[in-house]
């Protein structure tokens, strides 16, 4: 039976050695939603990103998906269950076209005893030019990964990451490395090709534009905590989110 919340982490603890980097953090995200995790660097978001995907093991708490907890399993068991992560640097094979990287991404996620079918197999054929379709790559579909720019590469392993079909969809800075005239584009490509898709997705992000325009909800965290929990337009207003985050507060009093 399926839970009232996709993720659900309750009381969750971390410390490497005497820095605090989670501190009872309790985070309730419904199916489907749209939030973007915010904070200076070294300030949580990323440590509760690597909980949440089994690379850290929390100290104390326990981390629910879709009802289930998945405290302590392996990354490869999460990511069997649903969460997916594309990367702050894209992992793409450079070597291979767009879409013979989208055949090996499905192939990937096929079963041991189906592993070994060829990947041009008619119905993974199909899934790669929806995925193409979807984010725009049909014109990009026989170009060799080296010669993208920025910003059709994290189109690329965005698109990757999905045809797992996953449950949870982490976004690791997406528009980190993109270039100011291409960074709104990629966006508006991954929200429609996310639209109508109960796929519950996490942007760690450090541009508030993007943040404000493509969230329904932002999570700012500062020294392991969690300072605001809002939409948009009221947690970017909030003064501790203002002075720790974004620094405006700060400046602002620099120059009174």
């Amino acid at each position: 039976m399926s839970s009232a919340y996709m993720i659900d982490a309750r009381g969750i603890q971390k410390k490497f050695g005497a820095v605090t980097a989670a501190a009872d953090v309790q985070i309730a995200i419904a199916h489907g939603q749209r939030v973007s995790l915010i904070g200076s660097n070294g300030a949580g978001k990323t440590t509760f990103v690597n909980m949440l995907t089994g690379y850290i093991k929390p100290d104390a708490g326990e981390i629910l998906l879709d009802g289930q907890s998945i405290t302590g399993l392996a990354p490869r068991q999460i990511a069997r269950l649903g969460v997916a992560r594309s990367f702050q640097i894209p992992q793409l094979y450079k070597a291979l076209s767009v879409q013979d990287n989208l055949l090996a991404a499905i192939a990937a996620q096929q079963s041991a005893l189906s592993f070994w079918r060829p990947a041009k197999n008619a119905d993974s054929m199909a899934l790669a030019h929806d995925m193409l379709q979807r984010f725009d790559l049909l014109p990009h579909a026989e170009r060799l990964v080296s010669e993208l720019p920025g910003g059709v590469r994290k189109l690329l392993d965005i698109a990757m990451a999905l045809t797992r079909q996953p449950k949870v969809l982490l976004l690791d800075e997406p528009t980190s490395g993109v270039s100011a005239d291409e960074k709104f584009p990629m966006m508006d490509t991954v929200m429609r090709a996310l639209d109508g898709s109960p796929t519950t997705v996490l942007f760690v992000e450090h541009d508030m534009d993007i943040v404000a325009q493509y969230s329904e909800r932002v999570i700012a965290f500062y020294s392991g905590r969690i300072i605001a929990d809002d939409k948009p337009e009221q947690a970017l207003a909030m003064s501790d989110v203002k002075r720790y985050v974004t620094g405006e507060l700060i400046a602002a009093t620099d120059h009174a």
